[in-house]
């Protein structure tokens, strides 16, 4: 009777333990940055699901039937916003509705830095958003009106209008008007991280003591990183540099490297000829410098500017493609970044 009881004690244990993890809610993160602050924050509660996967770019993604899934079972959706995941808009619409859609490039306390133009900087397409790949037709007349949801490849006949969502207010949201690649400053990726835990809180206060210590835990480990990466970049500070496309502006603010242009602005747009012509003059003007590339995009343009010059070449990687999801890569990332920078400028 005793064996008997202390089984059926154990089996009421087991059956109990997945309910208390069915609590935390469905997260659904859209690139791995962001991921990854989130992922920190909910360790030892749930983990996220990941949108833009692999070395796939949020520049020029294309929805697949499984992330309509994923984002149809989400309770939670964090995302940078209209100008860094255009490809999102409408199916957050129109598959997400019972999600909080939490838009970070809204949280309070962020530096957002303007497009940089004219000289070794394109001119940029402000509130264009006619891109050349799939799904990203969208007619925002002044406040962001939202075109039918029939041409995002997927037929969900939910109605709902994205403002009644939970979570989806609308802000006049000038799109382009700012670079998105904002968790490259490391005060913007803690400003992202108290937004984060502030939003996972309010969802799941059960886990609220968890969320709260690995947000600080995360906090703690930022700053950590950012006095190692100032002392990595200190003796190369003045060093002048080329970009395959202009999406380091935050990094190199926060940390005083010298940027000197960039080969594109958006690069899913192939720079003409006399484009390439002018970097390559701006490159052999700055004599012995280094031109960065990009893992997910084509480096022919990085050779063809250099060719001819006593410039090296070498990869960054701001949007992580070659680094595998998870609450570390964030730091993986700023510290590649760091390095890859160090090495090729100090040659």
């Amino acid at each position: 009777m005793k064996f008997a009881a202390v089984l059926l004690l154990s089996s009421s244990a087991m059956i109990a333990a997945p309910s208390a993890n069915a609590a935390a809610p469905d997260v659904v993160v859209s690139i791995k940055p962001i991921h990854s602050l989130v992922a920190a924050i909910m360790k030892g509660v749930g983990e996220p699901k990941l949108i833009v996967d692999g070395a796939a770019s949020p520049h020029t993604f294309t929805m697949k039937p499984s992330n309509a899934r994923t984002l149809e079972g989400a309770d939670m959706v964090f995302w940078v916003g209209h100008g860094m995941e255009a490809f999102l808009e409408k199916p957050l619409e129109a598959l997400a509705s019972k999600a909080t859609v939490v838009t970070l490039e809204d949280a309070p306390g962020l530096e957002k830095l303007p497009f940089r133009e004219g000289g070794a900087f394109e001119a940029h397409d402000h509130g264009d958003h006619d891109h050349a790949h799939e799904g990203h037709d969208h007619d925002h007349e002044g406040g962001e009106k939202h075109a039918g949801h029939d041409d995002d490849g997927y037929d969900h006949d939910k109605g709902e209008k994205h403002a009644e969502h939970e979570g989806h207010e609308h802000h006049d949201h000038d799109h382009g008007a700012f670079d998105t690649h904002l968790w490259l400053d490391p005060s913007n990726a803690k400003t992202f991280a108290a937004e984060i835990e502030k939003q996972l809180v309010q969802a799941d206060a059960e886990n609220a003591a968890t969320y709260q210590k690995n947000a600080a835990d995360l906090i703690k480990q930022i700053d950590s990183m950012d006095a190692e990466i100032k002392d990595t970049l200190s003796p190369v500070k003045d060093k002048p540099f080329i970009v395959f496309h202009d999406a380091y502006q935050y990094f190199e603010k926060h940390y005083g490297v010298k940027v000197a242009g960039s080969i594109t602005v958006s690069p899913e747009t192939i720079p003409g000829a006399e484009r390439v012509k002018q970097i390559h003059e701006k490159v052999t003007q700055l004599g012995a410098t280094c031109v960065f590339a990009e893992p997910q995009f084509e480096p022919k343009l990085v050779k063809v500017v250099t060719e001819g010059t006593p410039a090296k070449s070498s990869t960054l990687d701001p949007e992580a493609a070659t680094l595998t999801a998870g609450p570390d890569l964030y730091f993986q990332l700023m510290r590649g970044l760091a390095t890859s920078m160090k090495t090729c400028l100090s040659q």
